[in-house]
């Protein structure tokens, strides 16, 4: 499960002194014993029964002025703007019988969907009893695919309960998080990193103990799908080129993907994928050899040039 953190008994701080520790403290979010360090810090702002109270009166105030770029959800209101390292957010868990679950489901909540994180955060359980969670641990694979044996390894069901502090690790700590039996909040403190936007979060299937889905997409893998069909020869030379010279093994693939649903013809899409078979990633060599299957079966040779980086 995730790493329980001794929660500390210092003096319940404010929301401004709590972002002054993050600014000012020593702290990386890679380094899970440094970001663990910062948890107290967190605990002591949940000690802080006025501070949440406060901040949402002043947002319906202001119309929720504070909360229009945060690009998350009704179930999440952040508590400042984040930062390069860090993001601090209140996250809003409704019980099943709660009028918001019975009229728009459980998907906005995450519940009942067993998955990971591409980020590190911190928790503490703020107000409620808190909501369950079915914990596993996985072997952090950034190149899995849908269907990869996930060997997930089933820990416990544990509630974060008030004042009870957590760090969830990337890419290690998997859990089926689980309506509380009462409305209840966490707060968090969510790490940054250069690298997050191209670490994949995953869906497990945890009755086959297989990887469901790869749940994460950034805006520039939506572009160069976009590059493909509306972007003429100039648009396909950019994803070929993007199919084999991008340093990021997810956009190599995104874009072998975007050329074989229909961009390229045979004969200009069957040697960059060939050439993609023998890519140091086994999720593009997935993509390739699902490419030429694609591109055999259509059996369509035109006389369209081969694009750049083929």
């Amino acid at each position: 499960m995730p790493r329980v953190i001794e929660p500390g008994h210092g003096a319940a701080i404010t929301l401004d002194e709590l972002i002054e520790a993050l600014e000012h403290e020593k702290w990386d979010a890679r380094d899970e014993d440094a970001f663990a360090a910062i948890g107290p810090w967190l605990a002591r702002l949940g000690r802080n029964r006025r501070f949440l109270a406060d901040l949402a009166i002043a947002e319906l105030e202001q119309r929720f002025s504070g909360q229009r770029d945060s690009g998350y959800g009704a179930q999440v209101m952040m508590l400042g703007p984040p930062s390069r390292r860090y993001a601090v957010r209140a996250a809003f868990w409704p019980a099943r019988h709660d009028a918001v679950v019975k009229a728009g489901g459980t998907a906005p909540f995450f519940y009942d969907l067993p998955h990971d994180h591409n980020f590190s955060f911190l928790t503490v359980g703020y107000t409620g009893p808190g909501y369950w969670s079915d914990y596993y641990l996985f072997d952090g694979a950034q190149d899995a695919q849908p269907g990869d044996p996930a060997r997930l390894v089933f820990d416990r069901r544990a509630r974060l309960e008030p004042g009870r502090l957590m760090l969830y690790r990337a890419h290690r700590d998997v859990h089926v998080q689980l309506p509380p039996d009462r409305f209840s909040v966490s707060l968090n403190i969510l790490g940054a990193t250069p690298a997050q936007a191209w670490r994949t979060q995953y869906r497990f299937d945890t009755a086959r103990d297989i990887v469901a889905q790869a749940m994460t997409t950034t805006g520039s893998e939506a572009l160069v799908t976009l590059a493909t069909r509306l972007g003429g020869d100039a648009g396909r030379a950019l994803a070929a080129d993007l199919a084999i010279r991008h340093p990021h093994p997810r956009m190599r693939a995104t874009a072998l993907t975007a050329l074989a649903g229909g961009a390229l013809p045979f004969d200009a899409m069957h040697p960059l994928a060939e050439r993609a078979l023998d890519d140091a990633s086994p999720l593009v060599r997935h993509v390739a050899r699902h490419a030429l299957a694609a591109v055999a079966a259509s059996g369509a040779i035109s006389d369209a040039p081969i694009v750049s980086g083929c």
